[in-house]
């Protein structure tokens, strides 16, 4: 299974989603893996704590091996680490991922890391994929590569336009490039409770047929606090409302 979470817009808790759910992908006992695709690095720190030079190698390293034109049977392979949770490793994002860019759009990349992940398939149970905002390079790389995709949305009419946006970005995307990938649902995010205004717009699109799924996450300092920690929710707080929260996410999506 290969997950990739995905927005155009940015702050609506891609990273975090990513990471709570490998975590308790990992904890459950699955082999897990991220791949962090944002040149922001934030799912990397998260998992790991390293910011800027101490972040190890990772994804644009092997970005920069699909340019060198080594040996075609030399297949570009990517540095994967350990996280300090068992079962769980990462393939780390930096800074750099900015710079290639350009160069691996002029040399139409942007099937190499499905390549990848297909090697990988037999040494992980799970990968989940966090993309950077907007449609660029790396996140058309995370939807080309995965076999199913969730969307984070946060709850305001912002988001609602640029939710219609990424809906008819994926169906370009299956008819075009991946008729495999397989939307599960809208998720939910940072829903600020006892609150009318979010729910009447839930009930909106609701109504209009769109895959919202059931179990909503709350917003809750604790997440602030689990990123400053460094720690996954299901490791720093296991019994907190968003911890169980996500662990009916992780159920459901399981089913």
């Amino acid at each position: 299974m290969r997950r990739v979470v995905f927005n155009q817009k940015g702050g609506v808790g891609k990273s975090s989603i990513v990471c709570n759910l490998a975590a308790i992908s990992a904890a459950s006992g699955f082999r897990t893996l991220v791949v962090d695709l944002d040149a922001q690095a934030n799912a990397t720190q998260y998992l790991t704590g390293l910011t800027g030079a101490d972040v190890p190698l990772g994804i644009a390293d092997f970005f920069k091996l699909t340019l060198d034109p080594g040996p075609a049977d030399k297949k570009p392979r990517a540095n994967i680490h350990h996280t300090p949770f068992q079962n769980l490793h990462l393939i780390a994002a930096s800074a750099e991922l900015r710079d290639l860019q350009p160069k691996l759009e002029v040399r139409y990349k942007v099937q190499k890391l499905g390549k990848l992940l297909k090697r990988l398939a037999g040494d992980y149970d799970r990968i989940y994929l966090d993309t950077p905002p907007g449609l660029n390079f790396y996140s058309l790389s995370a939807l080309i590569a995965a076999d199913r995709c969730l969307i984070p949305f946060d709850c305001d009419s912002f988001s609602r336009q640029t939710l219609y946006a990424v809906l008819r970005e994926i169906e370009e995307i299956q008819e075009d490039h991946n008729e495999k990938l397989i939307l599960e649902g809208i998720i939910v995010n940072q829903l600020q409770s006892g609150t009318s205004l979010p729910l009447k717009l839930l009930e909106e699109l609701r109504s209009e047929g769109l895959p919202l799924l059931p179990t909503y996450l709350m917003s809750s300092v604790k997440m602030r606090e689990s990123h400053s920690a460094c720690l996954p929710l299901i490791h720093l707080d296991p019994n907190h409302k968003l911890t169980r929260q996500f662990q009916a996410l992780f159920d459901l999506l399981e089913c």
